[in-house]
């Protein structure tokens, strides 16, 4: 009878055991370098970075258009 009283309570210790770990770790995959998810995904602060614009030079060559436009003012209003 002892014996088995020590068995339910191993079997009982090595269930809680197993069932804490899975609760406490969560369920977790890797996907595209990102842990997802994760025991706090709901309350986690995502941060976003909109996309930039795809042509990279946009000021240079607005600058460049004002500056030709300007010459071009001047070239015409000197003759």
């Amino acid at each position: 009878m002892k014996t088995l009283s020590f068995r339910a309570g191993q079997l009982l210790t090595l269930t809680a055991l197993l069932a804490s770990t899975v609760l406490l770790t969560g369920c977790q995959t890797t996907i595209g370098g990102q842990t997802l998810p994760s025991p706090d995904y709901l309350t986690d602060d995502v941060q976003f970075y909109p996309a930039g614009p795809e042509f990279r030079l946009t000021n240079q060559v607005e600058a460049s258009r004002k500056q030709a436009a300007d010459t071009q003012t001047l070239e015409s209003s000197g003759n």
